[in-house]
This record gives C-alpha cells, structure tokens and sequence, in this order.
C-alpha cells in the first residue's frame, strides 16, 4: 500500500547537518526535475533588491510579513536538512506523531507514505529536506506552473512505483492534481457529524480533516497492515474502530465519520 500526503505550510528547520543531496531523495530519476525547480526558486529568492523581494513574495503568494520565508529559500543549498517527518508540521502531522512511534511503526511509515511537494514532486518522510516555501499552485519564471510541471514528471516514475498495492490518498486538492494513480485506489474524506435539532447534520472541518487523517495513519502504522485491495483497506480501517462508508467509483471515495461525543 502506499499512502499519499500533503505537506504543511508550516516547517521545522534543521539545526544542523549536511544539506540536501538530490540524488538521496526517493525516486532519483526525478533529480533533474526537482534540481530545475529547486534551482530557479533559490535564483528568484536570492535577488537582494526591494523590488526583487517584492517580486517574489507575489509570486510564491506570500504577504509583507512572510519576507523571512524568502530570505530562508535564497540560502537552500547550503540549509541543513532532516528527514521529512521531521521538517513537517501542522495539525495532520502533529495528530501522526511520528517520533512517538515504536520502531517497527516508523520503518513501516517510511515504506508505506510519501509527500506531494511543489518543491520536491514526491519524497518519503526518511528523505532529508531542508524547510522551504513553495506550494504546488505557484508559477516559477522559466518552469511555469509546477502543477502541470510535475504532473508530467511525475506519471513515468510515480506509476511503476504504485503498481504492487492499493493507493490510499490523503491529499488535498491542489495536491491531487500533480498525480492520479493508474490502479486501485481510494480518496479519504473526513465527515464531522453533530447532532442539530435532534438532525445529524454532516460536514467536512479544516481541522477534523487533517487531525484524523493524521491519527488514520498513525493507527495503520502502528497495526503493521499490509492491505492487498481497497476493499482490505476498508476492512483494515474498520477493525482499527473507524466507521468508514465506502462510495463507489474507479477511484474510490472512503468517507470516514468522525462524531462529537
């Protein structure tokens, strides 16, 4: 099985360590893809003038007060990196809680998940990274719109990588976009449900969303499972305690209901 995710917005950046090696990062046949991006996207950010800067927080979609996440991109190539896990926050990675897992779990969620970047395409949370700024709707001069950049590099290398199991995706939209998966696979969508006026009344809430995709991937972890088909996936969710309505389709839809006490 493989586990598809988004990144967060927020990062953690290493204290210390070597930089990023390219070469290193899951899938090394996308090293040129990700050096092209990584490479104008340090150039755009290194421009010291006012303009420049300006230029560039408009670009990456960033405000005044972010110019700090510029200053950190134009120095990427000497940044020290760490394992992905490591360098993503935000609520579905503080609700996965990666450091607090047994050995086993964490070897199993460095086989079984990978992260969907605009900066890197794809890596696994064992691949070191250095904390970055660049979401998947940006347009880089001289690469364009990096949605389609990576939807075009991604299919030949992401589609033999995915063809041995079921695909469970985690991603958010504009994430999705980058890559859809040729084989079984199954959508996750987190249903918030209260009780209005004695009406259970459904709806999917920022942060139910990512926390319970987060605690999704924590419990597969640390259960082992090993899921051949979407429908072992169901199975496999549903004896992990999860109430979960499958909805059918070439790419499966698993809505997971999550109720207020």
């Amino acid at each position: 099985m493989l586990i598809l995710l988004p990144p967060s917005e927020g990062k953690t950046p290493a204290v210390s360590g070597p930089p990023v090696d390219h070469g290193q990062l899951w899938l090394p046949g996308l090293a040129g893809a990700r050096r092209r991006v990584f490479n104008r996207l340090v150039a755009m950010c290194a421009r010291s003038s006012a303009r420049s800067v300006a230029d560039s927080l408009k670009v990456l979609g960033l405000s005044e007060g972010q110019k700090d996440e510029i200053a950190r991109n134009a120095v990427l190539a000497e940044a020290p990196a760490a394992p992905a896990i490591e360098v993503y926050t935000g609520v579905l990675y503080e609700a996965l809680d990666a450091p607090s897992l047994p050995t086993a779990a964490r070897r199993w969620l460095s086989e079984s998940a990978v992260v969907f970047s605009g900066l890197w395409g794809v890596v696994r949370l064992g691949d070191r990274i250095p904390a970055y700024r660049c979401a998947v709707g940006v347009t880089l001069p001289a690469v364009g719109g990096l949605t389609p950049y990576w939807k075009k590099h991604l299919k030949p290398a992401l589609d033999p990588a995915a063809a041995d199991g079921p695909v469970l995706d985690l991603r958010s939209g504009a994430y999705g976009a980058m890559w859809s998966p040729a084989g079984e696979a199954a959508t996750v969508r987190v249903l918030h449900e209260r009780i209005v006026g004695g009406v259970p009344k459904r709806s999917v809430v920022s942060h139910f969303n990512k926390a319970t995709k987060g605690r999704i991937v924590r419990a597969l972890a640390e259960s082992g499972a090993a899921p051949a088909s979407i429908d072992e996936v169901v199975g496999t969710l549903r004896d992990l305690k999860y109430t979960v309505e499958d909805q059918p389709g070439r790419v499966r839809q698993l809505d997971v209901v999550v109720r207020d006490l």
